[in-house]
């Protein structure tokens, strides 16, 4: 579908006309990476989750180079692949080596994969790219909100926000921390007010168990480095870059400047904005709000 765009496209001018059909460069990426994380009951900021950042982000990339091989095969590859580091069988994890001869040290990060390249390497070795660049992690601010999922690569913002329209003003709640409460009988108007009254957060509700409270941890309660360590195991898989914002609670100097160099020795490539917490406060939902969370549940006291 996106090679399609490129040639069914309306191009301005005549120059980003003739690079996109000499190149043909897409930005698949991802996102709802906390949702799954929430399926699968791993918090953010947890070795387990920066692993399943690396192997999930491998898998996409197995995925999406062999399939613009695959068009490639049937289509043809695209004009200037010759010389390319396809051509030159370079893939994006192949560059790390490169990166680190070029700086004269070693990067802090795993450049271990799990699944067997060959297949892939063979296939682009024979039949070339369709595409000059494949992947690319987008904000999809927007579209996530829409399909109602966590946007991009990001943990949860707040366990529960303000929303209005031209209905009026309702709480939006982690519909994940719902379910996980109702499951153990928790979830009543006591706690839900309790919850209004931290603003979202359950780290001070002592009603909420201990490891409930360690995998719904809102952006600001997570370490920015388990962020930065997840981008850059995922990095190591994408042919352009990430969106990858840093949260931090922090306004020390030496603070983020720490964060900012864990970042280049791990080898990631870009960051996106820097989020503080004095700059990034939502309204704050009164009690007396309409609730939007599993309204169709008529066993939901809540929402009663």
């Amino acid at each position: 579908m996106l090679d399609n765009v490129i040639d069914n496209n309306y191009y301005p001018t005549e120059e980003a006309k003739t690079a996109n059909l000499r190149h043909r460069a897409i930005g698949l990426g991802m996102m709802g990476y906390q949702d799954a994380l929430y399926q699968l009951n791993i918090a953010f900021d947890s070795q387990a989750a920066v692993d399943f950042a690396d192997q999930s982000m491998e898998s996409i990339a197995y995925y999406a180079i062999l399939s613009s091989s695959l068009l490639a095969k049937e289509r043809g590859s695209y004009s200037s692949y010759a010389g390319s580091k396809w051509d030159r069988n370079l893939f994006p994890q192949d560059t790390l080596p490169l990166l680190e001869k070029e700086r004269g040290e070693s990067l802090v990060l795993d450049q271990s994969s799990h699944l067997d390249w060959t297949e892939v390497r063979d296939h682009v070795k024979q039949y070339g790219m369709r595409n000059s660049n494949v992947m690319a992690i987008a904000p999809t601010a927007t579209i996530a909100n829409i399909s109602g999922v966590y946007p991009c690569t990001e943990p949860a913002y707040k366990n529960m926000y303000m929303k209005e329209n031209l209905s009026g003003s309702f709480v939006i709640i982690n519909q994940y921390l719902i379910d996980r409460l109702q499951a153990l009988g928790l979830w009543n108007t006591g706690l839900l007010n309790k919850l209004k009254l931290h603003n979202g957060s359950i780290q001070a509700i002592d009603d909420i168990p201990n490891e409930i409270k360690t995998v719904f941890k809102e952006v600001f309660e997570v370490d920015a480095r388990f962020i930065l360590e997840a981008a850059a195991r995922r990095a190591k898989w994408i042919d352009q870059s990430a969106s990858t914002n840093v949260f931090t609670r922090t306004t020390s100097g030496r603070v983020l400047g720490d964060i900012y160099q864990t970042a280049w020795k791990m080898g990631l490539k870009t960051t996106y904005y820097l989020r503080t917490l004095a700059a990034s406060q939502v309204e704050k939902a009164g009690v007396e709000t309409a609730v939007a969370c599993s309204i169709t549940d008529p066993n939901c006291e809540a929402c009663q």
